[in-house]
């Protein structure tokens, strides 16, 4: 029987707004192509890369898995629902923790045409479990992730 007592939801919702000076072709490439997402999504010193899939298509599973450190392993599941070529992506993602599930949330990212590149519009909603991690701290991650992608795409521009 589950100790009910120590579980918990707690909602958050946080936008990510990020210019870069390429298209929208050329950012929708970094989440399709494996070997460009690769470049920017995960790989910071002290990881030690575990399993990794994409099949990037409606419908579709991404997995990333690796340990930190060697102490603390992480695992997101990504489900692609929705994919318009250039324009936008929506996904569906659980994060586990050590093997605790810690989080579902839904992520959607827009790429809209500037006159100098792409405005970034990540929008994620977030339901974190049992205390193992907070919307805040989602966020924080998360602005740490879109900052590693503006970086490859300002290196590729």
């Amino acid at each position: 029987m589950t100790d009910t007592a120590t579980r918990s939801i707690a909602h958050a919702q946080f936008t990510i707004e990020r210019e870069v000076p390429v298209a929208p072709a050329v950012v929708f490439q970094a989440f399709a192509d494996p070997t460009v997402k690769s470049k920017w999504f995960g790989g910071e010193e002290g990881w030690e890369q575990g399993e990794v899939s994409a099949d990037f298509r409606v419908g579709g599973v991404e997995i990333n898995e690796g340990t930190f450190q060697g102490t603390m392993t992480s695992r997101f599941v990504a489900t692609y629902t929705d994919i318009v070529d250039n324009e936008r992506l929506v996904y569906t993602y659980d994060m586990w923790l050590n093997g605790a599930h810690i989080s579902t949330s839904v992520a959607t990212w827009e790429f809209e045409p500037t006159t100098t590149g792409t405005k970034l519009t990540l929008v994620e909603f977030g339901a974190h479990l049992d205390g193992h991690d907070t919307g805040a701290q989602r966020e924080e991650g998360t602005r740490e992730l879109v900052a590693a992608l503006a970086k490859y795409l300002e290196s590729v521009a």
